[in-house]
């Protein structure tokens, strides 16, 4: 779900690419509104379903059937059958597997009858036309994943679920701009194509920011894990109140199946943490993990941070000109729908297991920890150049 066709990929000369990150300028939600979640999230429905997803084996689909089959539901996956997951493989056993490709063979679909579509593999508007208009007969919801970065350029403070968006190319772009802005137009219209197909009372539309956790088939968050582990001097970039926004995925997971149950269509931005977050604090929480000692040198100067090609460091990302707005998304009407978030400490600790665990694969934690130009890799001599970039201007 996050490759080339997703703005969570980062592209040409490192700069980022696609990004959706939200403003939680909501807060803490109060005692009663949380007791209240807890009991919906432990609650058994009353309606076992039968859930069809769209992709399904890569990142957030194991952790959706995982959760579903744990309430009773019954679960049909549709794929190329090329992708083996990493987390939950047990919960496959249970799963119907149908085969096929978006592209051009949905005839596994036909004739079958679902309660609910779960469409994570839109990565084409044709793709969900095509899909959502096969099954709108045959199925009671559908839900498209969509993302954050249906609202590049992200040049507001409060960036909402009723913002317009941005449905056609604009002239004069540069090409960077040209690939975000074609993300979001494609996951906009794709969204379009859903409600189309099956009207808004029978649509949901998720927009998650950067999702993190276990399984993740990027390497946009691993670093941090990784780096608190290790403890020591730890560079922190960006400016002491930048903004981060990020969720876990299974809390996404977790909340879609919830959201099916109780049939709340709507159109959410699936965006944590609960309350707003500086990276400040972040790496304060984050780095509390693990029992180690760790300092942070916060490295604020964005042209320092530019000459080092140091653009993002997910959750973080530079907050200027187009991507002011990214860590600036709100995310109170998901709340009020039942989102909630674990601890921080739970995802850096799960994540940072499941990288040393045997579920990823040797060659690809090897490629990781041997790149030359990884934040991990380059951080010792950033701060030293840092250190002497101070005495300069000092």
């Amino acid at each position: 779900m996050k490759t080339r066709n997703s703005r969570r990929a980062f592209i040409k000369k490192g700069a980022l690419a696609g990004l959706a990150i939200p403003l939680v300028g909501s807060g803490l939600m109060s005692c009663q509104t949380k007791e209240k979640k807890e009991s919906t999230t432990t609650q058994k429905p009353n309606k076992k379903l039968n859930i069809l997803i769209l992709g399904g084996t890569s990142f957030l689909g194991p952790h959706q059937i995982a959760y579903a089959i744990s309430r009773g539901h019954k679960v049909s996956t549709f794929t190329r059958g090329k992708t083996i997951p990493t987390v939950n493989k047990d919960a496959f056993k249970h799963v119907e597997q149908l085969i096929g490709d978006r592209e051009n063979n949905l005839k596994a679909l036909e004739n079958r009858t679902w309660d609910v579509v779960i469409d994570n593999s839109g990565r084409n508007v044709q793709w969900t036309k095509d899909t959502a208009n096969l099954l709108k007969d045959n199925a009671g919801l559908y839900m498209y994943t969509s993302s954050t970065g249906v609202y590049y350029p992200y040049k507001g403070d409060h960036i909402k679920e009723d913002t317009k968006l941005i449905l056609e190319m604009p002239d004069g772009l540069t090409e960077d701009e040209k690939y975000e802005q074609d993300y979001g137009i494609m996951k906009g219209n794709s969204e379009l194509e859903t409600i189309k197909a099956f009207g808004k009372e029978r649509s949901i539309i998720i927009r998650p920011t950067y999702m993190i956790g276990p399984a993740d088939r990027t390497n946009r968050f691993v670093h941090w894990p990784l780096r608190f582990a290790k403890g020591g001097k730890i560079l922190v970039p960006g400016k002491h109140d930048d903004l981060v926004q990020y969720v876990d995925v299974r809390d996404v997971a977790e909340w879609y199946i919830r959201l099916a149950e109780n049939k709340q269509y709507g159109t959410y931005n699936a965006v944590g943490p609960e309350a707003t977050q500086t990276v400040h604090e972040f790496a304060t929480k984050a780095a509390k993990t693990f029992d180690v000692e760790s300092t942070f040198t916060m490295v604020d100067d964005y042209e320092f941070l530019k000459s080092n090609s140091i653009y993002f460091a997910i959750p973080w990302v530079m907050a200027e000109d187009n991507h002011y707005g990214s860590a600036r998304i709100d995310h109170q009407s998901a709340m009020n729908a039942g989102l909630t978030y674990r601890p921080l400490k739970d995802t850096v600790k799960d994540t940072y297991d499941w990288w040393m665990s045997n579920a990823v694969a040797k060659d690809r934690k090897q490629k990781y920890h041997s790149d030359p130009n990884s934040l991990l890799a380059k951080e010792k001599d950033i701060l030293a150049s840092w250190g002497k970039h101070q005495k300069t201007k000092g």
